[in-house]
């Protein structure tokens, strides 16, 4: 059993019973150790590079849920969409619109989750909590056939302050439920709440996290080329 794979199946045996899905963020780590991610039973990986998405989706097994968890770009969305399983941080009304467009292309409905920002730093993208009200309470988003709204995502302020990471995180979650309540309520596909990373994941799953983003803790720290 490789490194990765030792730690990947500790991580599984942390999450069993929890309900709590694991995309594997490889996202700057070679195929090779995305194989062996996948021969250990992973299949839900996280890109959040456009170009690097492509390149291994092209030579990497068929089965793999590809999950773009990056900021993603309108004039980028045409080259994930023909594959794509569920894009995290949809931060526009214009860019939910352009996935879309896209979809509708290649015959699909893309899953999104709305991406919402309640961290401290302003580097962070996504909806503020009253603007996906406003945007909820409006009805385009309800004219897009080829896109899926399945759930929220946000990321912690990068902090060693636990209850602050807590807080972040139970704000979401009261919001997650209140948009369910108010426009989902008959909606089962809402039902997903991405939020914790490698350093904040067990927050997260207190809080009410469905699905995890964690990459250092299973890869090791990325290797980061000039780009």
């Amino acid at each position: 059993m490789t490194a990765i794979q030792k730690n990947l199946r500790e991580l599984l045996t942390e999450l069993d019973g929890t309900g709590v899905q694991l995309v594997a963020v490889s996202k700057y780590h070679p195929v090779e150790m995305l194989q062996e991610a996948y021969d250990a039973g992973q299949r839900i990986f996280g890109e959040s590079h456009v170009q690097e998405l492509d390149e291994k989706e092209k030579v990497l097994p068929k089965d793999i849920e590809w999950h773009f968890i990056g900021h993603l770009q309108t004039n980028k969305v045409k080259y994930i969409a023909p594959y794509v399983s569920l894009i995290h941080a949809v931060d526009t009304l214009k860019l939910l619109k352009e996935i879309n467009k896209q979809a509708a292309k290649v015959d699909r409905v893309i899953d999104c989750l709305l991406q919402v920002h309640v961290a401290k730093e302003e580097t962070k993208f996504g909806f503020l909590p009253d603007e996906l009200r406003e945007l909820l309470n409006g009805n385009e988003w309800k004219e897009l056939n080829n896109v899926k709204i399945r759930g929220l995502m946000c990321m912690a302020t990068n902090t060693d302050d636990s209850l602050q990471i807590h807080r972040e995180f139970y704000e979401v979650k009261v919001l997650q439920d209140e948009l369910k309540d108010r426009h989902f309520q008959n909606d089962s596909m809402f039902n997903i709440l991405s939020m914790g990373m490698s350093d904040d994941y067990q927050i997260a799953i207190e809080e009410g996290s469905t699905m995890v983003r964690v990459g250092s803790k299973i890869f090791g720290e990325r290797y980061y080329p000039n780009r």
